[in-house]
């Protein structure tokens, strides 16, 4: 199949997409896999195609309810989505419909290997481009599959369910934390949050913002750069940072002087932490094994357990996510969750010091992987959940048991957040 200028990135796309339903990849996997033809072409072309996957699964949705008008009966699931990157293309994104129709006629043909549907495209194309910007925005806000929508309902009710579905359609903005605090770099404009973070709503090139090779800060969402502030004072602590890549959390505790050990058993995704740290200058001891088993030759004064989970805070950045998770992934992470919090916790096992302290976040929205999980963690061992007053942060964020909550609906005039849980944990007596 010939790869135009236009075609390719198209093309690209919904090869992506393919990797999230039929390969179970995320985005990021399948956009970093070297087999594939993504692998070959020029850097701005595979940048154009991630965009038009990421918008294309998060709005698809919205094209389905409109192409339902125009199908007497659904097509190939591979013609499919092509109809629905073509209108999201011409609908949500505002490209010229005679290019998306053209190239969408293509892709039908070669892409998806169905040369006699091409009219059926074309015709059905031509009749999605008659409607209005207006419509599109006025389509309902699509539901989140109902393995995670019915688990949302249950934990905040129908109406923050729908504002969670609403924050998820808005792409989330760039947050930086800044390495020196409150120093931004010249010529770097951003909105100032109250929890301390840098947000850039029109941020172009990561790596062209001012301050990126001088390592003045990393990309970091505003959320996710609480659970490092709740240790406080780090100046002169040995902290663990466990599973630790790609460092934000890790960079965030060597610039507060805390002498960090960030462990991950993930070879490539530490070649990325260290790679942050040289650019951002900054100093830390890199272990790479299972949490599970890896064990320090002196206990630490803190322990930082980013646990690994379902990911459901992060869909407004990662829109395959509920695709790509179910029940069961979830139940599964959850018994992981509770070994790694057994583990930190338990003196007898050598990684935290009498009295030291135990930060357990996950980027869930899912009280299960969060609430659920602390509160059980608190009645196996004999820990209490420590008050820290963050700058900026919002008492309503604060939960029963003692954590934090932060949700996407959040900050809605700033562009929300993800969605985290943290906890301190601390042995009593």
């Amino acid at each position: 199949m010939p790869h135009s200028a236009t075609l390719a990135p198209r093309a690209a796309a919904l090869d992506l997409i393919a990797a999230v339903f039929n390969d179970r990849r995320s985005l990021s996997e399948a956009r970093l896999s070297p087999s594939g033809g993504l692998a070959a072409l020029p850097p701005d072309t595979r940048a154009r195609a991630a965009r038009l996957a990421q918008d294309t699964l998060r709005h698809a949705g919205r094209a389905d309810h409109l192409l339902r008008r125009a199908l007497r009966k659904s097509p190939p699931d591979t013609v499919m989505w092509v109809l629905r990157l073509a209108s999201v293309e011409m609908l949500g994104l505002g490209a010229p419909a005679h290019g998306v129709i053209n190239d969408a006629v293509a892709l039908t043909r070669g892409w998806a290997g169905e040369p006699k549907l091409t009219g059926l495209v074309n015709a059905v194309l031509r009749q999605m481009a008659q409607h209005s910007a207006q419509d599109w925005v006025q389509t309902p806000v699509p539901r989140l599959p109902a393995w995670l929508r019915g688990a949302l309902q249950n934990a905040y009710g129908t109406q923050i369910t729908q504002a969670l579905e609403a924050a998820h359609l808005v792409p989330a903005p760039l947050d930086l934390t800044l390495r020196d605090g409150a120093v931004t770099p010249d010529g770097l404009d951003g909105q100032a949050l109250p929890t301390g973070s840098l947000r850039v709503h029109q941020a172009g090139q990561v790596s062209a913002l001012p301050g990126y090779d001088a390592g003045a800060w990393w990309v970091q969402d505003a959320a996710a750069s609480l659970p490092a502030r709740l240790l406080g004072n780090v100046q002169g602590v040995r902290v663990l940072d466990m599973c630790a890549a790609p460092g934000g959390k890790t960079m965030q505790l060597a610039a507060a002087g805390a002498q960090v050990t960030a462990l991950d058993m993930s070879g490539p995704r530490l070649v990325r932490l260290r790679e942050n740290l040289a650019r951002t200058r900054l100093q830390a001891t890199i272990a790479q094994g299972d949490a599970l088993h890896w064990t320090p030759d002196t206990p630490f004064d803190a322990i930082l357990l980013d646990a690994p989970c379902s990911a459901t805070g992060t869909i407004r950045r990662h829109p395959e996510v509920p695709h790509l998770r179910n029940r069961a992934d979830v139940k599964a992470l959850c018994s992981l969750q509770a070994q790694l919090l057994d583990r930190v916790l338990d003196p007898a096992r050598g990684l935290l010091r009498a009295g030291g302290r135990v930060v357990y976040c996950t980027c869930s929205l899912l009280p299960e992987e969060g609430e659920a999980q602390a509160s059980a963690a608190m009645a196996r061992h004999k820990v209490q959940a420590l008050r820290v007053d963050v700058p900026g942060l919002p008492d309503v964020w604060r939960t029963a048991e003692g954590g934090i909550r932060t949700r996407p609906d959040y900050w809605p005039d700033a562009g929300g957040l993800d969605g985290f849980y943290m906890i301190v944990l601390q042995h009593m007596g």
